[in-house]
């Protein structure tokens, strides 16, 4: 018996699979607890239609990664920091500074766990890399000065 898996089922597959189940497992396990519903037409057209659904939410969201790729790819980001003597900065500026600095600049949020740069502890131009999408990275410069 087909059936289409509304969990995760060890042995069986996951969450939103079309399986072949034998028809007494189907019957006497899965569908009274609600793990599956049968395969009929209404059951697979909704599956289809999910799909091509999530296909669409991924597509939006890489489009919209690569748009913001475009805005701040090879940009330059202006960070003030105090220093002491000789040009060491008091504390070390964090990728949350980086992350608000270039929502400031150029309007892309960007989460400060996907910046990814060397320690910034004194004045000066650091390159760091921002991971936006599965694929797409943009890298920015940082340019730390009074």
């Amino acid at each position: 018996m087909k059936v289409i898996l509304k969990q995760d089922v060890k042995g069986l597959g996951k969450k939103g699979e079309l399986c072949n189940a034998s028809d007494g497992y189907a019957r006497n396990f899965l569908l009274p607890r609600g793990l599956a519903i049968e395969a009929n037409a209404q059951a697979m057209n909704e599956l289809k239609n999910a799909e091509e659904a999530k296909a669409h939410h991924l597509a939006v969201e890489k489009a919209a990664a690569q748009a913001d790729r475009e805005k701040i790819h090879e940009k330059t980001v202006q960070i003030h920091a105090k220093s002491g003597d000789g040009g060491r900065l008091y504390g070390a500026v964090t990728t949350k500074e980086i992350s608000d600095a270039i929502r400031e600049a150029f309007g892309v949020s960007v989460d400060k766990r996907k910046i990814t740069c060397a320690d910034i502890k004194s004045y000066g131009q650091y390159e760091a890399q921002i991971k936006l999408y599965a694929g797409i990275t943009a890298s920015v410069t940082v340019n730390v000065g009074e």
